[in-house]
């Protein structure tokens, strides 16, 4: 039966681990159950939500993420490049528009964008915009006034991930601390913006850091808008390159929990999906997956090609919201 204590109309901002524990050791059935039940509530089960993530800087970074081939620390095939400039941008996002995607996201290898790099930023933000286009960026960590700009120039979402649980995060990243992203993801809010925050799973953390991860999420001021699920792609040359693998049920399961949890907001499946199968991905919509990324790249990382995305929504039953 449905936990009586998880009702959809109220979004709470008080769990607690132990009860997020209990949630991923529940019977898989019965975990789906509560999570469709919670989804339903919300959206129509039958949409997914197509988002395009652009790299418009590439490589150079200078912080030390263990799972990244854009870090200037590692050796990678990812070659240090310029800013983008503003036409090829758009030229990208019209292509998104044409496929089918509702949102196209930006991402920079930076760790904050430097004010030489700013007002670049800004122009593309309006001419994305003015495509008709939801706008989505991740420039790194933000000030208040960086902040209140972009919201000022039209973007929508801004990006910030926290990765893992604040316990596991040191073993991931020296370079800066969990509070700076948190910090980030106030002036986020502070300026109007919506947050898209969420997580990796597969960095070698255990079941109780990905229950504590959730637990952050959910208990932020206001949940994030959108909460991007993402597995490790090991890349060689980075430290994470050799991890083990993650049991597949294991993504399902923090689909599953981060929908109870966050029942309102987009849960989205986003890197390493290229490595699940067909049925692996139905069963993430099956406990509340309702938005992926869409194109044939992410960032440096392959993705499922845009044709058979939609071959799969249709097989499913499924379509783009």
């Amino acid at each position: 039966m449905l936990n009586p204590t998880l009702n959809p109309d109220h979004l709470r901002h008080d769990w607690m681990q132990a009860e997020v524990l209990a949630l991923f050791e529940l019977p898989l059935t019965s975990l789906i159950y509560q999570a469709q039940t919670a989804h339903r509530h919300y959206f129509d089960p039958a949409e997914v939500q197509l988002s395009t993530l652009l790299n418009i800087k590439n490589g150079g970074c200078p912080e030390d993420c263990g799972y990244c081939p854009q870090s200037r620390r590692y050796e990678t095939d990812v070659p240090n490049e310029p800013l983008m400039d503003t036409a090829s941008v758009v030229a990208a996002a019209q292509v998104a528009k044409a496929e089918g995607a509702s949102r196209f996201c930006m991402g920079a290898a930076w760790r904050r964008p430097k004010p030489r790099d700013f007002a670049q930023i800004i122009e593309i933000v309006k001419a994305v915009k003015a495509l008709e286009l939801e706008t989505c960026m991740t420039l790194g960590m933000l000030s208040a006034e960086q902040a209140q700009t972009l919201q000022a120039a039209g973007l929508d979402y801004y990006n910030h991930n926290l990765d893992t649980s604040e316990a596991y995060y040191p073993r991931i990243i020296s370079t800066r601390d969990y509070q700076d992203r948190l910090d980030t993801l106030e002036q986020v809010r502070a300026a109007g913006l919506k947050v898209c925050c969420g997580g990796i799973i597969g960095l070698g953390e255990a079941r109780h850091d990905r229950a504590a991860l959730l637990v952050t999420l959910a208990n932020l001021p206001a949940h994030p808008d959108s909460v991007p699920i993402n597995q490790l792609v090991k890349i060689a040359g980075t430290p994470l390159a050799d991890a083990e693998a993650l049991d597949p049920f294991e993504i399902v399961r923090c689909v599953a929990v981060a929908r109870i949890m966050m029942p309102a907001s987009r849960v989205r499946l986003s890197a390493g999906r290229d490595t699940m199968d067909d049925a692996l991905q139905a069963l993430c919509f099956l406990a509340g997956a309702n938005s992926i990324f869409y194109g044939d790249k992410l960032l440096t990382t392959g993705n499922p090609a845009a044709a058979h995305d939609r071959q799969l929504l249709d097989r499913l039953g499924m379509r783009a919201s």
